[in-house]
């Protein structure tokens, strides 16, 4: 399931492009999930651990990837940690919940990202209520960010 915290949370990571920066492994970049991630948020092309092919900005080092991306994976691979995901697009809605079927994420979002039209399953900290839809999410977040 996906947890989410609003607003201010001491314990979340807030510079995520630093923290992957200086964390991040060449094996991450070259996992099909993040292939896929990367493909999918900042359309580029994983060619190897070191080089990704962007369309706007040709071939870059992974720490250049876009700031909801670096998020992602950061997410992906420190369940232990909570990161601020506010740096994230609405793009990277899809990914949080499909990293959190199978086992608990928690984020941390100072706005209202936008889930999509479908069902989820998100328990939201502040509260501890768990919604289903966006209308249940807003109703609830939106007094926090």
């Amino acid at each position: 399931m996906l947890n989410i915290y609003y607003g201010d949370m001491e314990e979340a990571v807030f510079n995520t492009a630093a923290y992957f920066k200086y964390d991040y492994e060449d094996e991450w970049i070259t996992d099909s999930f993040v292939r896929e991630m990367i493909l999918d948020v900042d359309g580029s092309t994983v060619l190897d651990s070191g080089v990704i092919d962007s369309p706007v900005l040709g071939k870059i080092p992974p720490v250049q990837l876009s700031g909801g991306v670096k998020t992602l994976i950061l997410v992906k691979y420190h369940q232990d940690k909570i990161f601020n995901a506010s740096t994230c697009g609405d793009n990277c809605a899809k990914w949080f919940l499909k990293m959190a079927e199978h086992e608990e994420r928690t984020i941390n979002l100072r706005h209202l990202m936008d889930f999509g039209e479908g069902f989820f399953d998100i328990r939201i900290l502040n509260t501890d209520e768990i919604v289903h839809s966006m209308k249940e999410l807003v109703t609830i977040a939106g007094a926090y960010v």
